[in-house]
């Protein structure tokens, strides 16, 4: 068991700190806003701290789950930050979602001091979090993967190093990308069905069997169809990782045209009210 840090409680971070405590560990935790960090520790009987330092003060893992570049600068970073409280040997453990330049950049200030950096972004949603079955896609040196992966076990469904500091937030940037497609396809599909007055239902049961099944559509179809948007990850947050994937494809050369435009569609999505809604969202952008 090891003594670790969780920075960031979210939507993601507050069950999996928790299933950090129930595996064991011994556990401390900080957020931007206190009450939270003070509702996990009555429910997780953990601890919390006031600063990002504090809770990595002697710990030898330090978790992050915060929203996005500038929030993870803040909360490594600085008199108060977490660089700023570890010691020499200890992990830092990225699953935020951000972008490879500035995971490059902080992997270097860590070396610099000392202690290890794993960037691990994560995908499975709220639920995947809340259930343990995380996937987790991991950049950084083998050594310092091998030290972590225990650890992350705890909250994941499958755990892997993709390849050196930067490589597991390229992967999450495949992982939206895919996502992105996938989610236009099938909100175009049931708005289809609904327009050609078909049953929403038995056109998901026939064809989910078939090459168009996808994760997406056996969890999503019905919440679409009933137009409930409030089951997964915000459709503000897909534009931010969207953004970093068509930022960094231009670096690469790579072509994204079907990504820029579901991200136009998301957009749209944002100037309907609708940028705390799930990404399933766009169907509702195509019933106006």
């Amino acid at each position: 068991m090891a003594r670790v840090a969780f920075l960031g409680l979210g939507v993601m971070g507050f069950p999996m700190a928790g299933h950090l405590a129930a595996a064991g560990h011994e556990v401390t935790v900080y957020n931007r806003t206190p009450a939270k960090a003070e509702a996990w520790s009555t429910r997780h009987k953990g601890r919390h701290a006031t600063t990002p330092r504090a809770a990595a003060k002697g710990a030898e893992f330090v978790m992050a789950c915060v929203g996005n570049d500038d929030d993870l600068r803040q909360v490594c970073t600085g008199e108060d930050g977490a660089f700023a409280g570890m010691t020499k040997g200890a992990i830092f453990v990225d699953h935020t979602t951000v972008s490879a330049q500035v995971t490059r950049e902080l992997s270097q200030v860590a070396r610099n001091a000392g202690f290890g950096f794993v960037d691990a972004p994560v995908s499975g949603g709220q639920a995947g979090a809340e259930n343990g079955q995380l996937s987790i896609m991991c950049g950084g040196s083998p050594e310092d993967y091998a030290a972590a992966e225990p650890v992350m076990a705890a909250y994941a469904r499958i755990c892997r190093r993709m390849g050196d500091s930067g490589a597991g937030q390229l992967t999450k940037m495949c992982n939206q990308i895919a996502i992105a497609g996938v989610v236009q396809g099938l909100a175009e599909s049931l708005n289809f069905a609904e327009r050609a007055g078909l049953s929403i239902p038995e056109v998901v049961e026939v064809i989910s069997q078939g090459a168009a099944g996808s994760w997406q559509m056996q969890n999503r179809h019905k919440s679409m169809a009933e137009g409930k948007f409030d089951f997964g990850f915000a459709v503000d947050w897909m534009r931010k990782d969207l953004g970093i994937c068509l930022s960094t494809a231009d670096e690469t050369g790579a072509s994204l045209p079907v990504t820029a435009l579901v991200d136009q569609f998301y957009k749209d999505v944002q100037q309907m009210g609708g940028g705390r809604w799930d990404t399933s969202s766009l169907i509702a952008r195509l019933r106006r």
